[in-house]
């Protein structure tokens, strides 16, 4: 039998869709207007800024990002075309290939990083008081962590973007 959501569990549910929706399309057209990258693109850009060396194995940029290996492989060619990542063989298993952020990739991330992050905060940061951030970050990561304790396919890392 169905347990129906309570008017605060829709209101919350439906409330955290419609901001996350209307953020990230606002996010997603800022990127790709002032400096012709998706958010995908820039996702990319950001977790290989962040991981050792500016290189993960592409199977863990896919698991990071929650991407098939066939839909990150779609994006790294793009990606690979416009000079932003390269694709290198691990050093330690030549089997595993890696995705590489490019002195070109890290130059198109450095320009987009300030404005990314002031339209984080004009979108939705600016909306909110201290307590309502910590507050939101708090039940997102008590979600992350329960979720991840209950099903293995589910990872427990903080994203950055």
């Amino acid at each position: 039998m169905t347990t129906w959501l309570s008017d605060q569990e829709m209101a919350a549910w439906r409330g955290m869709v419609e901001v996350y929706a209307s953020v990230i399309a606002e996010l997603e057209a800022d990127l790709l207007a002032g400096h012709g990258l998706s958010s995908g693109d820039y996702g990319v850009l950001v977790a290989l800024s962040e991981a050792p060396d500016e290189r993960l194995r592409m199977c863990d940029l896919a698991s990071q990002l929650h991407l098939s290996p066939s839909g990150l492989t779609r994006r790294i060619d793009g990606m690979v075309k416009a000079g932003l990542v390269a694709r290198t063989p691990s050093p330690d298993d030549r089997r595993v290939m890696l995705a590489m952020l490019t002195d070109e990739g890290r130059v198109r991330l450095e320009q987009a990083a300030p404005d990314h992050v002031a339209g984080v905060r004009r979108a939705f940061l600016d909306h909110l008081s201290e307590k309502q951030i910590r507050n939101l970050g708090d039940a997102f990561a008590a979600v992350t962590e329960q979720r991840a304790a209950q099903s293995p396919h589910v990872q427990a890392t903080a994203t950055a973007s």
